[in-house]
Formats: structure tokens, sequence, C-alpha cells
């Protein structure tokens, strides 16, 4: 049985963070689609994007799980005001009334894990674990947006990296809204 750790991203090594990310799709985004305004492909470069994503991970902006010691998998997990981009969507604002800048409320909003490590159920530890990451660091609610899948629907790689819906149900979100045929947005409350 594998043993799975899982470590806020500023007590790892960056190295430990870059390994997960390794040259995959991911890595031309580095968890800044969120926070980068305007076309994050056209507006910033992806030395831009790797750099913030290592000042971002050295504060503490996700989660990173190890599998018997080997760094496995990542979840930026962080203030939801942290992601201007995300505040400025329509999406996740639709038919909700709350402050956009509540500094008590934290947003999950990428997963990656490596090859080698997928479909072992490593995205449900992560999830799980963003909730206690978020009250230990005094959130008032931890809130995510994931997809809804249906079972032999054609996913493409981008669209899950927000994760999946019965991820965060069993994580112990619940749903706030569903703002978009696909799309929810779920939340734990503390």
């Amino acid at each position: 049985m594998p043993v799975i750790r899982i470590m806020p991203s500023d007590q790892v090594p960056w190295n430990d963070v870059e390994a997960i990310f390794d040259g995959s799709e991911p890595s031309k985004c580095h968890c800044q689609r969120y926070k980068v305004k305007g076309w994050m492909w056209r507006d910033s470069t992806s030395a831009e994007r790797y750099a913030a994503h290592c000042e971002q991970s050295a504060r503490g902006s996700g989660l990173v799980a190890y599998v018997d010691d080997r760094p496995a998998g990542w979840v930026a997990v962080e203030l939801r005001r942290d992601h201007p981009k995300l505040l400025d969507m329509p999406i996740p604002w639709k038919g909700r009334s709350e402050d956009k800048d509540d500094d008590g409320v934290w947003a999950v909003t990428c997963f990656v894990v490596r090859k080698g490590f997928r479909r072992q159920g490593l995205t449900y530890e992560l999830a799980a674990a963003t909730v206690d990451h978020a009250r230990s660091h005094g959130a008032r609610a931890v809130e995510a947006y994931p997809m809804i899948t249906a079972p032999g629907q054609n996913v493409t790689w981008g669209e899950l990296h927000v994760g999946a819906r019965q991820v965060f149900e069993e994580a112990g979100f619940v749903q706030v809204t569903h703002p978009t045929k696909r799309r929810l947005v779920m939340r734990v409350d503390f």
C-alpha cells in the first residue's frame, strides 16, 4: 500500500513542484489561468507564468502530494481574492450576490497529477486536504468550480484541471450554484 503525504507548498522544495508539472500540458499555464488578467497566453510569457508560480508556491499557494516520498500531485488552494480573473468571470457568480473580495473565502482552482500516479485517487486525497488546509489558515469557507463529466464523454485535459464534481462531493463540498450545463460552484462553510 503506497504511503501518501500532503504538504503545503511553502514547506517543500520548488524542484518537487516542478517535477509534478514536468513539461506536461499544465506546465504551459502553471496555475496562472485565474491569476493573469486578459488572455494568459497572449498577455504573459511562459517564463513569466513559471516565475509567478514559483514565487506563489513559496508563499503557500497550494498543496503537494507525495506517494512513497515521490512528488506526485498538486492542488492550488488559497484566498479567492488572489485570483483576479476568477473574480471577473461571470460564470462563477451567476445567481450569487456575495462579496467577491471576501478574505474569508478560499478557492480550489487547479489539480495536477504527475504521469505514473494518475488514476489512483490522488485528486480525492488532495481535495480533502484543501478543506483542512483552508480551515487551519482561518478561512470561513473554501469553494471549488468543478466540471460535470458523463460516462463515456470525451473530456480534454484542460477541462478537468478544476476537478470533477464527485471529487469534491467526497471531500464534503456541497453545491452552491449550477451556473452552466457542465459547471458547478461547490463549497464547504466552516
